[in-house]
């Protein structure tokens, strides 16, 4: 189960890769961040920025799910397969959306959606059982 476990890590430190990206401009302005990045022309700034708030929002239900399947007993190289599915998928998914790829983005969104909905439908009908 540690493998799933490094996979939390990793997902939860995919949205501050991707910031590094969004804030990369000229005279990023410390002191006021998001006026900073609404004055820019660069869309690439702007897609980064996406994907830095979109791994944030899909790191809690990833996370959940890693530990739901685990409480409930679902074999571990399930849960680990999922897991390093899940990361592969995000990573392609900020790549995709900086480099504005966009259904190759999509479909690396339904990937990672795809393994947690699979996560924690394991454990759902694990405890069903």
């Amino acid at each position: 189960m540690s493998i799933a476990y490094w996979c939390i890590l990793a997902a939860a430190l995919l949205p501050y890769l991707w910031v590094v990206f969004a804030k990369r401009g000229p005279r990023y302005d410390n002191s006021d961040p998001r006026r900073w990045l609404a004055k820019q022309d660069d869309a690439r700034l702007h897609r980064a920025n996406a994907a830095h708030l979109n791994a944030f929002e899909a790191f809690a239900p990833f996370a959940a799910g890693v530990l739901m399947a685990q409480a409930a007993g679902v074999e571990p190289g399930l849960v680990r397969t999922l897991a390093l599915a899940f990361v592969a998928f995000r990573v392609l998914h900020g790549v995709f959306y900086i480099t504005n790829v966009h259904m190759l983005r999509s479909l690396s969104w339904v990937g990672g959606f795809a393994c947690v909905l699979w996560l924690m439908g394991s454990a759902a009908l694990r405890m069903a059982a």
